[in-house]
């Protein structure tokens, strides 16, 4: 009897672990190379402490945003 109840608990186990879903291994983030960034000048273009960052400051700024949030994204996805 003991020798059946071992037998139906492996047999039970590796139907278990056949049922299982596979899954694929999580694709590796390719991170895009840092922008080219020019030098700040020595002096500021405005007297205006308050004024806005050059365009190409600010697009820089939202290229690593975006890059960020898909990365965080592709993180918090189910897998």
């Amino acid at each position: 009897m003991n020798k059946s109840v071992l037998l139906a608990a492996v047999i039970a186990a590796a139907a278990l672990a056949a049922c299982g879903k596979k899954e694929e291994p999580a694709p590796a983030v390719v991170t895009p190379p840092p922008a080219a960034v020019s030098p700040a000048p020595a002096a500021p273009a405005s007297s205006d402490p308050a004024a806005a960052p050059s365009s190409s400051a600010s697009s820089a700024l939202d290229q690593a945003n975006a890059a960020t949030e898909a990365a965080r994204n592709a993180a918090s996805a189910p897998k």
